[in-house]
């Protein structure tokens, strides 16, 4: 819409700064923040004199950024407020502080509201409304490559088994420490004393994961720290069985080319100890 003159404030509602009374004036100019402001019309104002709302264009008048009284101010009279409106007939722009969250739209706001710079966060985190969701890093685009939508710290109990799937556990649990970023997984965990009580002899020795593995994963190897362990060569942890995800096992590598399983009989004496530190893929 067009408009001749000066295009309305609309909807900026101001108190105008107090007014002192010149005994013998009319004419008194209004400022907000000691700054000139310029009504649309008197029809646009709330004017209260010595506790009594005045009538625009009879009781007072505007010009520009002056008021004036129909008649001379007296000593002992009061401008109690002098309220500008704006266009009270449209929404027009919000007065300042008034825009609550409720008040948009949801997405209503867009990326292109958000600026092209860097975004800094004064205090809080950044949290999705909808588990599973992540950033794209290192691309403009939605590349599942790139997405990370995953990364978690904490601690788990480790158990020792004497089987891949079911089989029998062992009373010795541990707590692992664990970090997952997206499907690297990378934990630690330490046993005191590893009770073999119940497990048969001859069947292998496995460790539970934090998370599940990529289905029959051989290429996580790492060389655990160990006490009282019988085997012959190079020990690793690392080589899961089958499809079997959720435990990795032992083996003894003789060889390049000669690998043993280590089973339960080869953890020799009550007092053992084996510390495992390993980085692994997860199924998903």
């Amino acid at each position: 819409m067009s408009y001749i003159g000066r295009k309305p404030t609309v909807g900026n509602f101001q108190i105008c700064d107090a007014i002192s009374v010149v005994n013998g004036q009319a004419a008194y100019t209004m400022q907000v923040g000691s700054v000139n402001v310029i009504p649309e019309t008197a029809n646009h104002m709330i004017v209260s004199l010595n506790g009594v709302i005045q009538k625009p264009n009879s009781s007072f008048t505007v010009s520009g950024s002056t008021i004036t009284f129909s008649s001379n101010l007296a000593t002992g009279d009061v401008i109690d407020f002098i309220q500008i409106l704006g266009d009270v007939l449209d929404l027009g722009v919000p007065s300042d502080a008034t825009v609550t969250t409720a008040k948009l739209a949801d997405g209503a706001v867009t990326s292109a509201k958000l600026g092209t710079g860097d975004m800094t966060f004064s205090n809080g985190n950044l949290v999705f409304g909808t588990a599973s969701k992540g950033v794209y890093l290192g691309v403009t685009s939605a590349t599942a490559a790139n997405l990370l939508d995953d990364y978690e710290k904490g601690t788990y109990t480790a158990g020792v088994f004497d089987a891949n799937s079911g089989g029998n556990q062992s009373a010795t649990t541990a707590t692992g420490y664990y970090t997952k970023i997206g499907r690297l997984v990378n934990f630690n965990v330490a046993f005191n004393d590893i009770n073999t009580t119940g497990l048969t002899g001859s069947n292998r020795i496995f460790v539970s994961l934090p998370f599940a593995s990529i289905n029959g994963q051989i290429d996580a190897q790492t060389a655990p720290f160990v006490k009282n362990f019988s085997f012959g060569g190079y020990l690793i942890f690392g080589e899961s069985s089958g499809s079997q995800k959720s435990r990795f096992g032992f083996v003894n590598i003789n060889n390049a080319s000669n690998f043993t399983s280590v089973t339960v009989s080869n953890v020799t004496d009550d007092d053992n100890y084996c510390s495992i530190s390993l980085t692994y893929i997860t199924d998903d």
